[in-house]
């Protein structure tokens, strides 16, 4: 199997079994035994259509005689992925995306497809350079209206483009040095030894940009829990609570465990997490998480955050609620976010509400609640936190160090944009019990 073929059985399983494009690419990658450079093609080829499928369309039918409504599903497939190497990737020969996508449609489709791909491929070579982008934001930028009509609420118009581009562009990967097994120098010299480029994270300390590494999980620094991934918005989440060796801390919706591993760090592996989750299976996750990473302070326990434990009532010095959402907050690490179907995201804020009800009782008097979001959206934001300080005066907004660019936590609240401080679109509040 080629990086274009892993490509496309990957678009097909996303559009046939609404499959997340991150998931399904680390099997298929795995499945069809691709080398770091191929791995690196395939991924970028895939997020590449998914990123810009709307505009893509619209190009399609620019150089297609008929309508597309017409084609084949995975004859779409086949035209979305040749027409974004075509316009959109200067180091990959058009002839050869032309031919492998004539290809695959004998393969997956006719003869017949075949042709048609053909002549449309080829026009768009031709007339490539007179192509024009389109003024409509949501053709432009590959955002369904309605998702478009939601950001603009919460970030205002003058920020909305700037952020629907953000979510077009190749993210970093970000890693976190863990501080209890190995020392950022022993770090670098490794990971620079594998091969990979590494850069110093701008403002955060103890994090590196590194680029260049192909499969993090078979690196030995990596199994030997030297270092973990994690966006830098995350962890200023948990820097926000200011946690202390010895603290009692729960987590109440932890999986896949990156705020706790954090807290074990910054507690420098002393007193006690409660890691919760309401799945066995991520359970699991959290227990493995923590062994690779030689943390002994966690306690992965299954648990639902809306269900009140009685023994945890006033227990704990920090809770850590990071609640569900609708997650369009990381749409440039997952593009297909984008297309998924906004109507049940308007009871996202009455499940948060039981959450962020029921977990303000297991702080202590004068302890911290740290609520999280990976969304901007200001109705699974700002707005649940106003009702909840309505409902409950006994707490009061806590200011927190940011170091974020352009960001304060001086109010008790920051919201970060990948459009400015470069991390995931993320909500960050922390509240003191004063009574």
């Amino acid at each position: 199997m080629g990086a274009r073929t892993t490509a496309l059985s990957a678009l097909i399983a996303c559009r046939k079994q609404g499959a997340w494009a991150d998931g399904v690419l680390k099997e298929y990658i795995a499945r069809d035994r691709l080398d770091r450079r191929d791995a690196a093609l395939a991924s970028r080829l895939c997020y590449g259509v998914l990123q810009n499928r709307i505009l893509l369309d619209y190009y399609i039918q620019q150089f297609l005689t008929g309508s597309m409504k017409k084609l084949q599903p995975v004859v779409l497939d086949i035209l979305r992925l040749g027409m974004y190497q075509i316009l959109f990737l200067d180091k990959v020969p058009a002839s050869a995306a032309v031919n492998e996508a004539v290809e695959q449609g004998k393969k997956y489709a006719n003869r017949s497809a075949s042709g048609l791909i053909n002549g449309v491929l080829r026009h768009a070579v031709r007339e490539k350079d007179s192509v024009q982008l389109p003024e409509e934001l949501s053709v432009r930028f590959s955002h369904p209206q309605p998702l478009i009509d939601l950001l603009a609420d919460s970030v205002g118009a003058e920020a909305l483009e700037p952020l629907l581009e953000s979510h077009n562009s190749i993210p970093g990967t970000i890693i976190q040095v863990n501080t209890l097994v190995s020392s950022e120098e022993e770090v670098l010299h490794a990971l620079t030894a594998s091969g990979a480029e590494v850069k110093k994270h701008p403002w955060l300390d103890h994090a590196y940009l590194i680029s260049g590494f192909g499969n993090l999980e078979k690196m030995d620094l990596f199994r030997d829990g030297a270092f973990y991934v994690q966006d830098p918005a995350a962890r200023l989440a948990v820097l926000a609570a200011d946690l202390k060796p010895g603290m009692q801390v729960l987590d109440s919706c932890s999986a896949p465990g990156g705020k706790s591993f954090a807290a074990a760090l910054a507690m420098e592996n002393r007193g006690r997490i409660i890691s919760c989750d309401i799945h066995p299976h991520k359970i699991l996750l959290l227990e493995k998480g923590a062994e690779r990473l030689h943390i002994s302070i966690m306690e992965p326990t299954l648990q639902d955050a809306s269900e009140f434990v009685p023994q945890w009532e006033e227990e704990f010095d920090v809770v850590i609620a990071d609640v569900p959402c609708s997650g369009l907050g990381v749409i440039r690490k997952k593009p297909d976010i984008r297309y998924k179907d906004l109507s049940g995201l308007e009871r996202l804020p009455d499940v948060q509400k039981r959450i962020l009800w029921n977990v303000c009782k297991y702080v202590k008097r004068g302890g911290i609640l740290l609520y999280s979001t990976c969304t901007i959206l200001k109705r699974e934001n700002e707005e649940v936190i106003a009702a909840f300080l309505k409902e409950h005066p006994g707490f009061r907004l806590e200011p927190f160090a940011c170091p974020a660019p352009a960001a304060s936590g001086e109010n008790g609240m920051v919201t970060l944009l990948p459009s400015v401080q470069s991390t995931d679109g993320f909500f960050i509040c922390k509240l003191r019990r004063v009574q």
